[in-house]
């Protein structure tokens, strides 16, 4: 039974919710860039640096211990939240989903694939989840092939049908977009992609830290996804991969804790995931990621999506109601099946984005404007940037009738 979410409590544990901005109480609508960090993130964090910050998996004396102790258990923990604790996979850490999936598209890329190739992504994908498969079919002479969009920038099964092909090896797509909150239906693409033959990976970063995940049910070889944007520290992520998927792909950074033996002339890597995990890590990161994925479950993401929900089609149907105002993304259906996710891109007419991100930071509201790492999606929709509005956990609905208000306020000194 899904949770109802205590916004009250839940406000509570983020400090910055306490501040205000340009002398207004804050409201943050830049979730999809990245999240708010609560008090046991920040708690477990200062933990580490301050009474046991030593490295792990080397030393034999008791910090060191601990160290190595806290960074496994926090594997243990994101390996749960996406449910993928079953041994048919494991949990690589990361920078984060950027090198994730450079690491994919390096590792196994160049390993697996070859000319003539096909590498299936399409042009709702951020700028990290294209041009690394760019980079891929120059170096190799694959073929680079896109996923068409509906006029709304929608992927449908009928287009992944035409894309998909007998020579297709790898395909990789977001689970959410980053600017309009449209979930592909990725269960169709994986089992198209499987009947060929191919692996896929699905980048995360907007999914994960919004829905409730099961590696499982996705079937997915591959899911990358970061943990700032899910209540954790930034510069650590994490690339989860099935066993089978893993083992065909090389290590792409080499030195210390990746070897199990080193001779004057070659290397055997260590097991995985330490394989991949060369050099020092970002201990603290991956601590206070764990704790975010422990903080996440215990709130309940099904709630969590079910709120975001509500305030996305409160935000829709207020700047639909508002005129003057074009939304992107195709528009949303009445079944929950058809529910994007909590993010709403806009371009007020007339406006430039950025002057109208500019005039509400002056009424302590931030959103982001500009291409959002999607320059293709923007080309697909004929324009420069958008301003985007996106929800979490701690948003509230007053925030978003205070964010419509300011908007009317804004709109005569831009006309």
């Amino acid at each position: 039974m899904t949770k109802t979410l205590d916004l009250k409590r839940l406000r509570a544990d983020f400090p910055a919710l306490e501040k205000s901005m340009r002398g207004h109480d804050l409201i943050y609508f830049d979730n999809s860039a990245t999240s708010l960090k609560p008090l046991p993130v920040i708690s477990a964090v200062e933990e580490y640096y301050r009474e046991y910050s030593a490295n792990i998996h080397r030393g034999v004396y008791e910090m060191s211990g601990r160290a190595t102790m806290a960074y496994d258990r926090a594997r243990e923990a994101v390996k749960r939240l996406i449910n993928g604790t079953d041994g048919t996979g494991e949990l690589i850490f990361t920078r984060g989903t950027t090198e994730s999936i450079n690491m994919v598209a390096a590792g196994w890329g160049n390993a697996n694939i070859g000319s003539g190739d096909e590498i299936v992504i399409s042009p709702l994908d951020h700028h990290s989840n294209i041009v690394p498969w760019q980079q891929l079919a120059r170096r190799t002479g694959a073929i680079l092939k896109h996923i068409p969009l509906t006029a709304g920038g929608s992927i449908t099964r009928e287009a992944v049908d035409r894309t998909i092909s007998s020579a297709t090896r790898f395909v990789s797509i977001t689970a959410m977009s980053n600017v309009t909150g449209h979930m592909p239906p990725v269960d169709y693409i994986v089992e198209r992609a499987h009947a060929v033959g191919a692996r896929v990976l699905l980048d995360g970063a907007q999914f994960v830290s919004h829905h409730p995940t099961d590696v499982k049910a996705l079937g997915c070889d591959f899911l990358a996804f970061s943990g700032h944007k899910m209540c954790g520290p930034t510069g650590i992520g994490a690339l989860y991969g099935t066993m089978d998927a893993l083992e065909e792909m090389d290590p792409v950074q080499f030195g210390g804790d990746m070897i199990s033996r080193v001779t004057k002339d070659d290397a055997v890597w260590a097991h995985i995931p330490e394989r991949f995990e060369g050099g020092t890590p970002n201990v603290a990161g991956a601590i206070g990621m764990g704790v975010a994925a422990d903080y996440l479950s215990a709130v309940d993401l099904g709630a969590v999506a079910e709120h975001e929900k509500v305030m996305f089609h409160r935000m829709y149907t207020a700047l639909r109601e508002l005129g003057g105002i074009t939304i992107y993304g195709d528009p949303p259906a009445d079944g929950a099946e058809d529910f994007r996710g909590g993010i709403v891109s806009f371009n007020l007419d007339g406006a430039h984005p950025n002057d109208v991100g500019t005039l509400l930071d002056q009424q302590g509201i931030a959103v982001r404007t500009g291409f959002h790492c999607a320059q293709p999606l923007m080309d697909h929709f004929g324009i420069t940037g958008t301003v985007r509005a996106s929800f979490y956990l701690y948003n509230t609905e007053e925030e978003i009738d205070r964010f419509i208000t300011a908007l009317q306020r804004i709109r005569p000194l831009l006309s």
